[in-house]
């Protein structure tokens, strides 16, 4: 037993020391997405942000594939040193039910970091759709229901989630047409090929704005500064209707506790620089506030969001294997 302890003793001196050193090589942040899209580029502002205050290079690399689930897979066998990171969105709490036979335990393969944004969806239309406001919109698609098609980018895909909350929540199935991207989404809705899709504000400000589409609300508590006048969907008739592309920053499961602390502490620095901030701005979202930014905080949305996710997800019999 004395063996035992000293042995253990010593470990624990050896893991703080080499905490206390961390860290001395760049670090990887793996995206489970493709380059250019929404989380690639909050990846490689936070990544830019952290790696100031920890004086070292955080490398973003894209591991894509199978809904994000092969660069998390990559992410939760990775060794836990601190050297591989994994930035995610909604769609990591999504997973655990769309796929029946993950190789890891969602809940509990990682270090929670900590939360980064959390990005605001439009529900939006061809523009020339007969319904002019969210009520209009409910009433016309209730008594449509599957003559209507809506688009998605996919299994797992945030417009996924929200076209899958949208049509739980006015009790009516629409027409699910699943694309490769939001780019063709666009190209089609624009084109009045398709009827109805949900995406982040990131990529229908500009067309919203310049009327190409007709937007109806906005799924996060709170209204645009970028769009004032577009209400929020509960604003607007759908009572709790809630979506925002939540991000959030993890580690693999058994990262020396010190060193989860000093990425966390390099995560609230990155989030409170004004260069980041700017450029969260631009792309309509905005830095989380610091009691967020929390192994504790992450933590809890990701098994609230886990628990929220599943009976829908299994009502719709949806799965992606």
């Amino acid at each position: 037993m004395r063996f035992i302890a000293i042995v253990s003793a010593l470990l624990l001196s050896l893991g703080s020391a080499v905490a206390q050193d961390y860290p001395t090589r760049p670090i990887t942040m793996l995206v489970p997405f493709a380059a250019g899209g929404p989380t690639d580029t909050i990846a490689r502002l936070t990544a830019a942000g952290m790696g100031k205050s920890l004086g070292q290079q955080i490398i973003v690399e894209n591991a894509t594939g199978a809904g994000g689930t092969i660069g998390t897979t990559r992410a939760a066998r990775a060794q836990p040193d601190g050297y591989t990171l994994l930035i995610h969105h909604v769609g990591i709490s999504t997973a655990a039910t769309l796929y029946r036979n993950l190789s890891y335990d969602t809940k509990t393969a990682f270090a929670p970091i900590g939360l980064v944004t959390n990005a605001p969806m439009t529900i939006i239309a061809r523009p020339d759709f007969p319904a002019d406001t969210l009520k209009d919109l409910v009433a016309y698609a209730q008594q449509q229901g599957d003559k209507l098609t809506y688009a998605n980018a996919g299994l797992g895909a945030a417009s996924h989630l929200c076209g899958m909350l949208f049509m739980t929540a006015i009790q009516k199935q629409l027409t699910t047409v699943p694309y490769k991207g939001n780019g063709p989404i666009m190209n089609d809705l624009l084109g009045k090929q398709i009827d109805l899709t949900c995406d982040q504000a990131t990529n229908t400000t500009g067309p919203i704005t310049a009327k190409q589409v007709k937007a109806y609300a906005i799924t996060t508590k709170e209204r645009l500064k970028s769009l004032p006048d577009l209400p929020t969907a509960d604003e607007a008739g759908l009572k709790g209707f809630e979506l925002g592309v939540w991000h959030g920053v993890y580690a693999p499961k058994g990262t020396p506790p010190a060193v989860v602390q000093k990425l966390v502490t390099a995560l609230q620095a990155a989030l409170k620089d004004p260069t980041l901030i700017a450029r969260f701005n631009d792309i309509n979202t905005e830095p989380v506030a610091q009691d967020k930014a929390t192994p504790e905080a992450l933590a809890a949305v990701l098994t609230s969001e886990i628990d929220r996710w599943a009976p829908i997800i299994k009502a719709a019999g949806q799965f992606a294997d």
